[in-house]
């Protein structure tokens, strides 16, 4: 037996025994997580800053804060969210008891991204662990620090039979996909996201895809470009633009090009100094691979600013390209790295237009103070989110379902959305052994006049407090009585 078979056989032994679905234990387990970024954050840190060159602050701020407050969330909703869920009910079954009632998957599988280690393996996991899952999970292999240290510090904080940290690369994950889950929940690519689909349907299994693409970014020439151009400037080369999320290509008309790119290049001074590549807040493309895949992208469009890169320490400073064409290769594929390509359109209509001939994106942004623009572009596109004036900032927004469409992704988490995605909601309904002449109308022979009252019963629904139950109630008594003799 493999070593990701022997994972996923404890792990699913582990939930058999129960013990994940007692609500107090997966509180305990929550914050035992919790003070895991409390008492390891330098651990954390340290390898986050060989991986991808984030600071210890950067760490914090884009990783494991997020983190601490979903946690946060959790433990003070978790009973609520995992009680029974009442519903309305029809006449039909207006003396019984009917209800929702959200239950453990079982084994899921988490497979995590390289790009934010701990934001996006974890987040998921919380979801797991809160529904009363058993999770199997797979941090990225190309974050060599980070999955090592994720390897070492999750089974001493959580439970290491029942949430067990498999590491390694393809063949690893290809094992694992060759095993029976519940529910696989994948961050990455739209590539290896049809790899695990197909993978999943041998089995039948629900997956959710968080996926990426080529997220939008239209500016109204009516705006504050100054803040706009702050805003997607920020948005755009955080984490050296290796976020699903950040604006991958700017949208304006040619009247305003020349004073959005001095503005974005004014911000990437104010942010990242003279020469981000000594800058601390600057991170670093993963590897040498990822670093060739973006330069070449660089091929055949005109650089307006930055462009400097080393490969040796897979440096690419913040670079915008001017007047790019659709069919230029860095609009092929989403870029994941920090080109910011700019392409002028005549007006809003060209912008949409060109926004819809291609797959639908994680995320759309669009910058205007006309309310009108904004829904205009909210209403005749389509994609996972959909944020006005700002960048990125949606994702930290519990409250909200983030998740994409089509090529951007299936299913959606985050917060309570979390927990649905990762919990069956089963539906249940208790009758009593009483008032059989009720259910008379549904019995052969089928007739006009038994349909006439199963239509009076079932069309009618009902949500009343505790007195109108009772009244109504004895009224359905009456009524029953009536279709007794009637029928």
């Amino acid at each position: 037996m493999s070593r990701e078979q022997q994972a996923v056989a404890r792990a699913r032994k582990a939930f058999e025994t129960g013990r994940s679905k007692s609500v107090e234990y997966r509180i305990n387990q929550l914050k035992n997580l919790q003070r895991l970024f409390s008492e390891r954050q330098k651990e954390i840190a340290a390898a986050i800053k060989k991986d991808l060159n984030k600071t210890e602050v950067g760490a914090q701020f884009y990783e494991t804060l997020g983190l601490e407050g979903e946690i946060s969330l959790f433990i003070k909703n978790l009973k609520e969210w995992a009680a029974p869920r009442h519903v309305k009910k029809n006449l039909l079954t207006m003396s019984d008891t009917v209800y929702i009632h959200p239950e453990p998957l079982g084994v899921v599988l988490v497979i995590g991204a390289w790009n934010y280690p701990w934001a996006v393996t974890i987040r998921p996991l919380i979801g797991a662990i809160a529904a009363g899952n058993a999770a199997v999970v797979k941090p990225s292999e190309v974050c060599v620090h980070t999955s090592k240290v994720m390897e070492d510090l999750l089974p001493i904080y959580i439970d290491k039979e029942l949430y067990p940290v498999v590491t390694g690369g393809v063949p690893e994950t290809q094992e694992l996909l060759r095993q029976k889950f519940d529910h696989i929940f994948y961050t990455g690519n739209s590539t290896v996201g049809k790899v695990i689909m197909e993978a999943a349907a041998k089995h039948l299994t629900p997956v959710t895809l968080e996926l990426g693409g080529k997220s939008p970014c239209y500016i109204d020439k009516n705006c504050d470009i100054s803040i706009a151009c702050r805003r997607v400037t920020w948005g755009k080369y955080s984490n050296c633009g290796q976020t699903c999320i950040a604006p991958d290509y700017i949208l304006c008309e040619p009247s305003i090009q020349n004073r959005v790119i001095e503005e974005v290049k004014k911000c990437i001074k104010e942010f990242y100094t003279d020469n981000p590549k000594t800058c601390p807040d600057y991170g670093r493309i993963i590897n040498q691979r990822h670093f060739k895949r973006v330069m070449a992208m660089l091929e055949d469009s005109n650089i307006a600013v930055g462009g400097e890169n080393d490969e040796s320490d897979c440096y690419i400073a913040p670079t915008v390209l001017r007047d790019v064409k659709p069919e230029a290769k860095v609009m092929q594929e989403e870029i994941f790295g920090p080109l910011l390509p700019i392409l002028p359109v005549s007006s809003l209509d060209e912008a949409i237009k060109l926004i819809n001939k291609g797959e639908k994106p994680l995320a759309l942004y669009v910058f205007s103070p006309d309310n009108k623009v904004i829904e205009r572009m909210r209403d005749e596109t389509s994609s996972g989110g959909f944020l006005a004036n700002d960048c990125l900032v949606h994702y930290s927004v519990s409250a909200l379902p983030f998740g994409g469409v089509g090529n951007s992704g299936i299913g959606c988490y985050h917060g309570k959305f979390s927990f649905d995605r990762l919990s069956h909601l089963r539906g249940c309904l208790v009758k009593k052994l009483k008032m059989e002449g009720v259910n008379d109308m549904r019995y052969p022979p089928h007739t006009l006049k038994k349909l006439g009252w199963a239509r009076f019963f079932i069309l009618n629904t009902v949500d009343v407090g505790w007195v109108g139950r009772m009244a109504l109630l004895a009224a359905l008594v009456m009524v029953a009585a009536v279709v007794i003799q009637v029928i």
